[in-house]
């Protein structure tokens, strides 16, 4: 009897951990439009969207879940990142073939870089001084110096570069392609491609887990995240996810990834423990962009041809973290079997002495 009821109650107590993913607020923009791109700020709290429709930045701050600013761009600003050494956004500029520079203490264009044809995705290397930016229309990546945002070099990749991530302890930029099944590793020092790894097709985001050493790689077109090792540069697993992934995000504290799954209408969550999905979040529209607020523990997802975005919460409200939780269910289970043991001991010596007596009459 012991065993069945432990067992009922770590399903119990899982199912209210996993309950903590939940949508708590929606924020509605002034505009409808594709919404592409979102990055945080954390020493400021803030959520920086780009709205491709309109060549706009929205400015969300993470107290009021409101906008506080609006920001002109280019022409169909796409990808965005935030460079913390510099207090600047990078905001990737479709149709302008540009990257536009933003302060981020007064939300001014401060540069704007010329680069390849279509860029989409935008990384940034500060400790090379460096940022790189996919090129999808002209198949290159382009290097620009951090310093005065001049040109070093553009480097051919494969077809439809889309998306990067930054490996600091590798010294290496990860790309992702559109139009083919290849992710590419390059030299940030010498900008040399130094590995090209095959996942299963259309690697249109990535994501870096500095304290895993793996890059998350979700295949669009097949319902898959690939996980990379940055030691060997292989593929060491495959995780089946929601139709259609589109976006990643990353909590290094939990060990967390978060996939936007656009057809699927919700974000899976895997945990970067197992490689294993451990919750599935549903949405009410198609997600095209996420990303995590590590100050307030909450995702932000953006819709494409939207005017929404939805704020999700990470943890259960009588925890910090779904990490927490997990410890919570482990101890507890712990608490309730060896009382549930008790019980079955004490039932066991009232029967025998119930036995004793009546032998004896």
């Amino acid at each position: 009897m012991l065993m069945p009821l432990s067992a009922a109650l770590l399903l119990a107590l899982a199912s209210a951990s996993v309950q903590g993913f939940e949508v708590t607020d929606t924020i509605i923009l002034e505009r409808f439009g594709g919404y592409y791109g979102l990055a945080y700020n954390p020493n400021r709290g803030e959520i920086f969207l780009t709205n491709g429709d309109f060549h706009l930045v929205y400015v969300i701050s993470d107290s009021t879940h409101s906008v506080v600013a609006t920001i002109p761009v280019g022409h169909i600003p796409s990808a965005i990142v935030h460079n913390p050494e510099k207090g600047e956004l990078l905001v990737t500029n479709f149709g302008s073939d540009s990257v536009s520079v933003i302060s981020a203490s007064d939300y001014t264009v401060t540069a704007t870089i010329p680069v390849g044809h279509r860029p989409m995705g935008v990384a940034v290397a500060p400790d090379k001084r460096k940022i790189f930016v996919a090129n999808y229309g002209s198949d290159t990546v382009s290097i620009i110096s951090d310093d005065d945002h001049s040109l070093i070099a553009a480097i051919p990749v494969g077809k439809m570069p889309c998306t990067l991530a930054y490996d600091y302890a590798k010294g290496a930029v990860f790309v992702g392609h559109a139009g083919c099944n290849q992710v590419l590793a390059i030299s940030a020092d010498t900008h040399s491609i130094i590995a090209n790894i095959t996942v299963d097709g259309l690697p249109i985001s990535l994501a870096h887990c500095a304290d895993k050493g793996e890059i998350y790689v979700a295949n669009h077109n097949f319902s898959l995240v690939s996980v990379i090792s940055t030691s060997n540069y292989a593929v060491k697993a495959t995780i089946p996810v929601g139709q259609q992934p589109s976006a990643l995000a990353y909590d290094g504290e939990s060990g967390q990834i978060f996939v936007a799954n656009s057809r699927s209408k919700s974000v899976s969550v895997i945990s970067t423990e197992n490689s294993s999905v451990i919750a599935t979040i549903p949405l009410e529209g198609e997600p095209q962009g996420i990303c995590y607020d590590s100050g307030k523990k909450e995702l932000y997802v953006a819709f494409s041809e939207s005017n929404r975005v939805a704020v999700v919460s990470t943890f259960s409200p009588n925890s910090t973290s779904p990490a927490q939780n997990n410890s919570i269910v482990y101890h507890t289970l712990i608490a309730v079997s060896v009382s549930l043991a008790l019980l079955a001991l004490t039932a066991l010596l009232y029967k025998r002495l119930r036995l004793k007596r009546a032998y004896n009459q």
